[in-house]
């Protein structure tokens, strides 16, 4: 098997050096502001990390507000120590403030790494119960013979296994209905086709 020719990708080079000095930046202003240590080196870490998981969950194609709104801090955090480490701020005398903002990141950024990596997990709205139809109607009602695509049989499949993996129990029509998005009738259909 032969080697496959490494190509550097002046992209990525430059991704890998801004994130470098921005680490340093953020390194040099957590030591200024007490941060002695393996805490100095953390706080960088965990602002690039706060980063990544804003990322991702952009580009999830879930809702994008907590997204951006984290992505937004963190941004602003890097840019903030950044700008402060670039001779506008004296690093020995840190000022109050910047130290208590400094102490503080810890817990912004646990919970907005929480709130990124547990926010859309399977969370389904309240629903209302659905409108019962008398049992003569039920009996009389000719049995569905819609076709469904066999792409959104295997969706619904999924979600229905996902769901008895998390949960134990089968996947009710209400809450398939919501995690597919489609209008009760056809998620019933749907429903009858899993069984």
């Amino acid at each position: 098997m032969r080697a496959l020719p490494v190509r550097p990708d002046a992209v990525l080079v430059q991704a890998l050096i801004a994130a470098a000095l921005s680490f340093a930046h953020l390194h040099d202003l957590a030591a200024a502001a007490g941060q002695n240590g393996w805490k100095a080196w953390a706080y960088p870490v965990s602002v690039d990390l706060l980063l990544v998981a804003a990322w991702r969950r952009l580009r999830s194609g879930g809702s994008k507000a907590a997204g951006w709104c984290w992505f937004l801090v963190a941004l602003t955090t890097s840019l903030g120590a950044n700008i402060a480490t670039a001779g506008l701020l004296d690093l020995d005398a840190v000022p109050a403030w910047l130290r208590i903002l400094v102490a503080g990141w810890p817990a912004v950024a646990f919970l907005g790494g929480t709130l990124l990596a547990h926010g859309s997990n399977d969370v389904s709205e309240p629903q209302a119960p659905p409108a019962e139809l008398p049992t003569a109607e039920l009996e009389t009602a000719p049995p569905s013979t819609t076709p469904f695509p066999p792409a959104l049989v295997a969706h619904a499949r999924k979600v229905a296994d996902e769901h008895q993996a998390r949960t134990g129990a089968p996947i009710d029509t209400p809450t398939l209905r919501a995690r597919l998005g489609v209008p009760l009738p056809l998620a019933e259909a749907i429903a009858a086709q899993l069984t």
